[in-house]
Parts: C-alpha cells; structure tokens; sequence
C-alpha cells in the first residue's frame, strides 16, 4: 500500500490515521519465542543494510522487519534459511510500500557484496516460492501498520512556533523542525533494533520517538496538548517506552565520546550511575545535550541505517550460510501451537530475559 505522498497535509489524513488505528488494533499477536530470536539483530541489520542501498521508504523497512518477526515468531527456522526469508520479507513490503520502479531486481540483488560473502545466490523460483508462502502464513494480509507509518502524522505538528527552548524562544524554527526529524528518525530506526518494542502498539512507538526527541532538544512543554489530542497518548502513557529510548540514546552517546577519545587517545572515564530516566532527562541542564542533530557515531551500536555508513560486502552471516533451498524451507518449517490472532498486547510486561539493548 502506497499511500499518497504526504498524505499527512491532505483533507483526508485524520480518516486515513484512524483507519491506520483501526488496522492496529487487528495485529496478530507476537510472543518473542523463536529459538533463533538472538540472530533478530543481525537479519534486522542485514534488512536494513538493503533497504539503504535501494532507498527504500522507512515504511518499507519497517514492515519488512516486521514481517520477519512474526514469521520467525510463528515457524522454527534455521540460520540459512533466515537469509531467504528476509529478503522475501523486504521484497514483499517493498512491493507493497513502495512504487514499481523502486522495488529491487533479482539481478542487482545478486550482485550485491554481501550476497557474495554470504554465499548466497537467489533465484526466481526461489523467491516466488518464499513469497507464497509469507503471503499465506500472513493469510495474504500485509496492511500491518508500523510505528514508520504513523511518524509523518505526529511529526506534522511535533514542533510549532508557541513551544519554547529551553525556556526561550526557539532561535530558529525551520532548524529545529529539522533537528525533530532527524532525531524521530533515529529514534524510529533504534525501535527497530529490539523486539522489546513489539510490546508497544506502533502507534505509541511513534508517539515515542517525538517525545524523546522534544526531550533531547529541550524543548516545552515536553508533550503539548496539542500532540496529546492528536495521537490519543497521555505523557504516562508514553513513559515506558520514552525510557528504552533514551537508554539506548545515552547509550549511544557514551559509546560516540569513547570512540572519539580512543581515537585521540585520551583516557575514558565511565559513568558508574545507571542510565537517565525520562525524569533525570527532564532535569538535566541545557548545555548536556545542545541543539544539534545527531551525529554519525551516535548510533554506532545500534547500526542505525540512517545515520551509519554501512559496507554491504562486509556484512558477515552468523555462521557462514550455503545457499538456500527453498522447497526445504517449506516442508521443514513447523508451525508453533498455540498461535493465536488476538488483538496487539499494549502491555509493559514482555517475557524477555535478556537486558535491553544487550551491548
């Protein structure tokens, strides 16, 4: 689906919002059981990663990973043929996010570095044969609505001339409608990096990445009435999520300023505090995180594909996968039981053992 460019400005965009809500509400669930779910980074990157070099909408991205993640969610996969099976993922959504001409070609797929380090080649009949069956496990559904889908909405009206810097004015604000942006992407882009999100709705996500991005700009009041109305998001409603965000933000930021010291060879001094909270955020002073979009090492970690300089060729598997059958893939994929197509959980309560943005 291939909405109207900008479809945010138009008459129609509170009807299409709420038709996106509705659709939210009618995602299947995700209980983060796959027993290859530590290798969601790795294909998450690598879905990333190509979606870059073809330019792909954010929209496409997400809902590729997306894809992925209930597949894997729903069907015990082996770690070879997790390659076919995201690539099937970002072709599916980008047929139907993006227009024809920009949906990748077999051949430029093929002639990727990373196809060739990944000893992978791709065919036609594999690819078809992959795509039927994402269609029907998705029983031939993919308007599932992503936190990218959402995005554009909130941010048409995240920054206006009554919100204050500071406390102050804002100097500029064409600049910080700028800076809102770049930091909702990266925000957007971190989101994709962990399953843990998966237990917000998408929506809220979205309304998430604005928030923190008011945060880090210091701008207020921190969530206006005016954003509050139009996502239908209190600010406790959006704490929790608000919170991961900015771990992974102060966590990037650390790890920005230990590269750049190592490069210049200076001693790194480690904060023994725990991560900032959305509070501590609230009170920090305004010279600790100044007006400036964010910076290429800011998310080193997370391998955001907006703001990371990615090399195709040297993106290694996980454990050097052949090439893939996809008739095996059919026969040998079992379904899990218990999948059930209960409304989305919006719950703080997600059964993940592991820490949060494990570094």
């Amino acid at each position: 689906m291939e909405l109207e460019d900008q479809w945010w400005k138009g008459q129609l965009a509170a009807d299409i919002y709420q038709a996106l809500r509705y659709k939210e509400l009618k995602l299947p669930s995700y209980k983060g059981q796959s027993p290859q779910l530590n290798l969601r980074r790795y294909f998450a990157d690598l879905i990333a990663i190509i979606s870059n070099r073809f330019r792909l909408c954010p929209a496409a991205r997400h809902l590729a990973v997306y894809l992925l993640d209930l597949f894997m969610d729903r069907y015990d996969v082996t770690v070879q043929q997790l390659h076919m099976v995201s690539l099937s993922c970002l072709l599916l959504a980008s047929k139907f996010e993006e227009r024809e001409d920009r949906v990748p070609k077999l051949e430029t797929l093929n002639s990727l570095g990373s196809m060739s380090s990944m000893n992978l080649v791709l065919t036609k009949q594999g690819l078809l044969h992959m795509e039927l069956l994402l269609l029907e496990t998705f029983s031939w559904n993919l308007c599932l609505p992503t936190a990218a889908h959402f995005i554009d909405y909130y941010l048409s009206i995240a920054v206006l001339d009554g919100d204050l810097h500071d406390g102050w004015p804002m100097a500029s604000l064409e600049k910080t409608k700028s800076y809102m942006a770049k930091y909702a992407d990266y925000f957007l882009e971190v989101s994709l990096q962990d399953h843990i999100f998966l237990c917000f709705a998408p929506s809220l996500v979205a309304a998430a990445c604005v928030a923190a991005s008011r945060l880090i700009l210091h701008l207020s009041p921190s969530w206006p009435p005016r954003l509050q109305r139009l996502t239908g998001y209190a600010w406790e409603n959006l704490m929790p999520c608000v919170e991961k965000l900015l771990i992974a933000h102060d966590s990037d930021v650390k790890e920005a300023s230990k590269q750049k010291c190592q490069q210049q060879g200076q001693t790194v001094f480690h904060s023994s505090g725990q991560p900032a909270t959305v509070t501590q955020y609230l009170q920090l002073p305004s010279m600790q995180y100044p007006q400036k979009a964010p910076q290429a090492g800011l998310a080193a970690n997370h391998r955001s594909v907006s703001y990371v300089s990615h090399s195709t060729s040297s993106l290694q598997g996980p454990s050097g996968p052949q090439h893939c059958d996809t008739q095996a893939i059919a026969t040998s994929l079992d379904p899990k039981p218990g999948i059930s197509n209960r409304a989305y959980p919006v719950s703080m309560h997600y059964s993940y053992s592991a820490p949060c943005f494990d570094r």
